[in-house]
């Protein structure tokens, strides 16, 4: 009887024993999959981030300031006059968007946004905005959307005589402005190109 009974409790301590490992095995396993999923979450958050600072480094290359293109169409009936105080709603570089800017000059022409392949090499650069037909290689046609076009402009590094397909193309007013940058105060004179949906009547 007594047999019996130490081969009863012998028996119930394995059936516990087996148990306890069977969750510690269990736990573990959750902890690994915890672990990969923290470890596939900041790999992908330091993606983004290394996205973001290549759009900003790319941004802060970019230089649309400078001296007005000659024989350029000037608006008969600007939204903005010359003169005009507004704020600007885009981001084509750090410290413009909310900046309050003049316009120095309004000009009805083909707009467009582009991307090209610099030609000092380095990555590609997607949906440049503007260049406009006048920024073109001289005695090119008006372009459509999918169309190659070769740049004359030299808004930044590697864009001059570089080959641009064109993504979107905009027939209406196009306006250069000057502002001081809400991130320094530097003073950005004859900014080549914003659009009228990228401007507002300042207060």
């Amino acid at each position: 009887m007594k047999k019996l009974i130490l081969l009863g409790l012998s028996a119930t301590f394995i059936m516990v024993g087996c148990a306890d490992t069977a969750t510690d095995e269990t736990v573990t396993d959750t902890d690994e999959e915890v672990t990969e999923t923290d470890e596939a979450v900041t790999e992908t958050e330091t993606d983004v981030d290394e996205e973001e600072a290549e759009e900003d480094d790319m941004m802060m290359d970019m230089d649309h300031d400078g001296d007005i293109p000659e024989g350029l169409q000037e608006a008969e009936n600007p939204t903005y006059p010359e003169g005009s105080t507004v704020i600007i709603t885009a981001s084509h570089m750090p410290g413009m968007e909310g900046a309050e800017a003049t316009i120095s000059g309004a000009f009805d022409t083909t707009i467009y946004e582009v991307s090209f392949t610099p030609t000092t090499g380095g990555e590609r650069v997607m949906d440049h905005r503007w260049v406009i037909q006048e920024d073109l290689e001289e005695g090119s046609d008006v372009a459509e959307a999918g169309d190659e076009v070769t740049l004359d402009a030299d808004h930044m590094e590697g864009m001059q005589g570089a080959t641009a397909v064109v993504e979107e193309a905009i027939t209406g007013t196009v306006y250069a402005v000057d502002y001081n940058s809400t991130v320094d105060g530097e003073r950005v004179t004859n900014h080549m190109w914003v659009t009228e949906d990228e401007l507002e009547a300042a207060e």
